[in-house]
């Protein structure tokens, strides 16, 4: 099992075996890329613990109980309603075409009384539950405008984990029809159906607003929402004292439907550059901004002779399209084969390991490990297949990182995870883990920030390795924590626990007669940064650090991940075929701890002269090794007899 793998599953995987049914011995899907992320740190199983109340299962982890049985319900975070739901919160998360998470105020999702439902609900009754609740009294005790706006978040955020979006944008449009229809059914008040439709276009703005930019890959869905669009337009005479709301209607509707405008003029469209792809100064200095499965980006396939073609490819194609792309290529080279046996697309890595990837793959260019690449050979071919020479030859010397302030690359660092994070759609954490490989075309923003955590934690062994001189490998020691430091203090947690887990790797951890010549400050400031990114008690004093930081805040994204991971495996989502609410709660929770993160623009003083610019270029574009083995090498040249 990989590192990143063990860390995700440690603490929820038992529970998955106490689960009855015959389900239970289904395994989580996991994507190639999260287990590609050196995670030594984690690999320490902590002291088992009771469970801390607020995470424990009932016996056969059905239900997520979030409360004692005789508490009164609350909801489960430490977050006050300030916290969780700022206004403005689109300004650090969502401007430049980035996250695409809800802007909401303060009133639009209190935390005041989370109000469950009475009952437990079938996936079509949940929705209709919902619309009961907004289109009824506004000053009843869980009314529109209190908790019942916390559960539209709620279900907003999470439906897809029981209903398909395209399914759920038809069940709105189906009660909004059934509002229209003459005559009313005979159990409605007076004005009931004008109220329901009201409650519709509440749900379906606050989809929109959530979802944006990521439905413009979803066809279907968008055709749903053109039509509810249309037929709400036509009552629109019903809402006088919305025209704001319908304004804003127009104009998100209008931004589903960008694709159509895209697609008309395809010669326009911008293609986006991927890591490592191509090293180009020009296009790393680029702010980066959200890619989309729609997206074209330029990426070269190589041969068994290490010629290559460039390709010019959706970031969503599947592996069959880009194959045919590499054939139509070598037919107008002096590349072409010389037999008609098909081609097969091969991930090659720097260690030498291999993996073919089927025809239906998707979106596989943002899976790749960080010196992988891809290979069109045939099956006749492939046991040929060697990775890059510059990708396993080294030639240590200085680099960059000495010529640099610490504090400078600290801030470059920051910035640039700052772009990263603020790409990352909230939604893309659901479709990560709960989706498995179908949210694969959706989670590129976030596959791309967790392989930039693994380049950050190579590149601080690489860095070290490389450093030949024992006087200067311990100077970059020094550096390196205070790297570490400047990050915390800007309060990039990513970017933090990246480097204490590099310096944490196995072939710089075991340079005895390196850290013997760190001075004891420094000694001792690491010591400190180990605790903090120390597992036990579930992360305790990290999670104790991050509760009392103000936005914006960079997190460990990979612990967002095992918590949800926890949430997904520790309670079933349908029970008899109900819906989980406390579970959708617990998981929207957690994603709205995301959007706290983002609710602030970051600001960070750098000068711009060229000095800052070839810093900024450097942090952007790594050179790292990620082959353990080839490390290990260069760890033993340097002190054979360390332990």
């Amino acid at each position: 099992m990989k590192p990143l793998e063990k860390f995700l599953k440690k603490q929820g995987s038992h529970l998955a075996a106490a689960r009855a049914g015959p389900g239970a011995a289904g395994q989580l899907p996991r994507r190639q890329s999260v287990s590609k992320i050196l995670l030594p740190g984690f690999l320490k199983e902590p002291p088992e613990e009771p469970p801390e109340a607020g995470t424990e299962t009932s016996g056969d982890g059905r239900w997520l109980e979030l409360r004692p049985p005789d508490a009164t319900l609350r909801s489960p975070t430490s977050f006050s309603s300030e916290e969780l739901s700022p206004g403005g919160g689109g300004g650090g998360g969502g401007g430049g075409g980035g996250g695409g998470e809800t802007q909401l105020s303060p009133e639009a999702v209190p935390t005041c009384c989370w109000a469950p439902l009475a009952e437990p609900e079938s996936p079509d009754g949940l929705l209709a539950r919902l619309l009961e609740r907004l289109g009824g009294d506004p000053t009843a005790p869980h009314g529109h405008g209190c908790g019942t706006d916390l559960l539209l978040d709620d279900i907003v955020l999470t439906h897809s984990l029981f209903l398909p979006t395209e399914q759920f944008l038809h069940q709105l449009h189906q009660h909004f029809m059934t509002a229209s229809t003459i005559p009313l059914p005979s159990c409605w008040k007076e004005g009931e159906a004008v109220h329901r439709k009201q409650a519709v276009l509440v749900i379906l703005l606050h989809f929109l607003e959530t979802y944006k930019g990521i439905l413009q890959e979803e066809e279907k869905a968008g055709k749903v929402i053109k039509d509810l669009y249309l037929l709400i337009m036509k009552d629109s005479s019903l809402y006088h004292k919305l025209e704001d709301d319908i304004l804003k209607l127009h104009q998100l509707v209008e931004t589903v439907e960008l694709k159509v405008t895209e697609e008309s003029h395809p010669l326009n469209k911008q293609v986006k550059p991927l890591f490592r792809h191509f090293r180009r100064i020009d296009s790393c200095l680029q702010t980066r901004v959200a890619f989309r499965g729609s997206d074209e980006i330029f990426c070269r396939v190589y041969m068994p002779d290490h010629s290559y073609v460039t390709i010019r490819s959706r970031l969503s194609a599947s592996v069959q399209d880009i194959l045919a792309s590499v054939t139509e290529k070598l037919q107008y080279s002096d590349e072409q084969p010389s037999r008609e046996e098909a081609l097969i697309l091969v991930a090659v890595a720097s260690s030498g390991e291999k993996s073919v990837l089927q025809p239906n793959e998707e979106c596989v260019f943002t899976t790749l490990g960080i010196n992988s690449h891809l290979f069109a050979c045939t099956k006749e071919t492939f046991p040929s297949l060697v990775p890059l020479p510059d990708e396993i030859q080294v030639s240590p010397g200085d680099t960059e990182i000495h010529r640099v302030e610490a504090e400078d690359v600290a801030n470059h660092l920051t910035a640039f995870h700052w772009e990263l994070f603020r790409c990352v759609h909230e939604l893309e954490f659901v479709d990560y883990v709960f989706h498995g490989e179908r949210g694969r075309r959706e989670t590129a923003n976030l596959e791309l920030l967790l392989q930039r955590c693994s380049e950050v934690q190579h590149w601080v062994a690489t860095e070290v390795l490389l450093c030949e001189t024992l006087g200067k490998r311990a100077h970059l020691l020094k550096k390196f924590i205070k790297i570490a430091s400047v990050c915390k203090q800007n309060q990039d947690m990513l970017t933090f626990y990246a480097v204490v887990i590099g310096l944490n790797n196995a072939p710089v951890s075991r340079l005895r007669l390196t850290w013997e010549k760190l001075p004891g400050k420094f000694k001792n400031l690491f010591r400190k940064f180990e605790n903090l990114t120390d597992p036990c008690r579930n992360h305790k004093s990290y999670r104790e650090v991050l509760s009392r930081m103000k936005p914006p805040i960079i997190p460990f994204v990979p612990l967002i991940l095992k918590d949800l991971t926890f949430l997904h495996e520790a309670s079933k989502t349908l029970v008899d075929g109900l819906v989980n609410v406390e579970k959708l709660h617990s998981v929207a929770e957690k994603i709205r701890t995301i959007r706290k993160c983002r609710s602030r623009p970051l600001c960070l003083e750098m000068e711009s002269s060229p000095q800052q610019l070839q810093t900024k270029a450097y942090v952007r574009q790594f050179q790292v090794i990620d082959n353990q083995n080839l490390l290990f090498e260069l760890s033993h040249k340097l002190e054979s007899n360390s332990q």
